[in-house]
């Protein structure tokens, strides 16, 4: 193989990950599936495609080792195939940032408008959550609270909020996290909080960052809180 002919091999691989990356929906499969493995069917509901749809996305990062995939019974989980897939992912985002306005633009307008404060950092989370003086929420899907979470959280899925608001408990500060600095389901959480009365605000990013800083975190059969009903 001549020196062209090396090159031109080596830069269509590079452009195969590049091109893995260019579909927004896939881009969007990654980042649930950095809150751990998925089957076909989630993934499709928790990016509004249909299941064909997401096989074919999923078949492009499969041919790119971005996921791999295993069978249990008849369904078929798909996860990250590497913790480097998460970083190149995030060193995305922090191109994106760095190097496009919009990106800030459309952060800061859809955050400001969800829920109006200042998001609260780890460092400042684990310091209150160790003096017991706030209620850590997460609001995530039921399925991604399981396969992991922050230590001490309670589950209260998004679309199960308005139902079972009487359940959380009054006079201390909730902070609700999802799976990411970009994810809307904490900001829409606090939205509804607060209208309710309650002193709320969200993490300023989610567990898939608190678990990699080495954070306490709970799953995978783990004994956890959840919120029940009340008994009337």
């Amino acid at each position: 193989m001549r020196g062209r002919e090396f090159k031109d091999a080596l830069f269509a691989r590079f452009a195969q990950i590049a091109a893995a990356f260019s579909s927004p929906k896939r881009i969007e499969i990654l980042d649930v599936l950095a809150q751990g493995a998925r089957n076909v069917e989630t993934l499709a509901r928790e990016t509004g495609l249909s299941v064909a749809n997401t096989s074919r996305h999923l078949q492009v990062l499969k041919t790119a080792n971005l996921v791999a995939a295993r069978k249990d019974g008849l369904q078929v989980f798909y996860r990250l195939a590497d913790p480097m897939v998460l970083r190149g992912y995030r060193a995305l985002q922090a191109l994106a940032e760095a190097r496009l306005a919009e990106v800030d633009r459309l952060v800061r307008d859809y955050f400001t408008s969800a829920d109006g404060l200042e998001p609260v950092p780890r460092g400042e989370l684990l310091r209150r959550v160790r003096n017991r003086d706030v209620v850590v929420l997460d609001v995530r899907p039921a399925e991604e609270y399981a396969s992991g979470h922050i230590a001490g959280a309670l589950s209260l899925p998004l679309r199960e909020l308005r139902r079972r608001l009487a359940a959380l408990p009054r006079g201390r500060t909730i902070v609700a996290y999802c799976r990411g600095s970009y994810c809307v389901l904490a900001a829409e959480a606090v939205r509804v909080l607060r209208r309710r009365g309650f002193d709320a605000v969200r993490l300023a990013d989610g567990y898939p960052e608190w678990r990699d800083a080495g954070l306490p975190v709970e799953g995978g059969g783990a004994r956890s809180p959840r919120i029940k009903e009340q008994r009337r």
